[in-house]
């Protein structure tokens, strides 16, 4: 089974940058990933997603602000946050869907605050 695990967040001030890490314990050239977050008391959101071929796919909120890329050699997905906006506080997860499961990263919080 594939774990992953995330690394990167903590707290930043509006406009500043922040990369978000996550990666998996075994080959996922394979398939697709992507990012979500979840802010208190909010349902959990798609933030932004990558195929297997390097396709990417982002919620309008974050478009031209986030980035996000894969490097398959490393087993590693990224999420480059620029511009952060207090409304992008959450914990943020990165998951990838396999066949029959969908495996999610432990969460990291990131908070936008001055």
């Amino acid at each position: 089974q594939v774990q992953l695990v995330q690394s990167g967040g903590g707290l930043v001030q509006p406009g500043g940058s922040l990369r978000l890490s996550c990666a998996a314990s075994k080959t996922i050239f394979a398939y697709a990933m992507g990012w979500y977050r979840q802010a208190p008391g909010q349902p959990r959101e798609l933030v932004a997603r990558i195929s297997k071929l390097g396709t990417t796919d982002y919620a309008d909120s974050v478009k031209g602000r986030f980035t996000i890329s894969r490097v398959n050699a490393k087993n590693t997905l990224y999420l480059q946050m620029s511009s952060l906006k207090p409304e992008d506080t959450a914990v943020y997860y990165c998951n990838i869907p396999l066949p029959g499961v969908t495996i999610w990263g432990q969460g990291t919080l990131v908070t936008v605050s001055s």
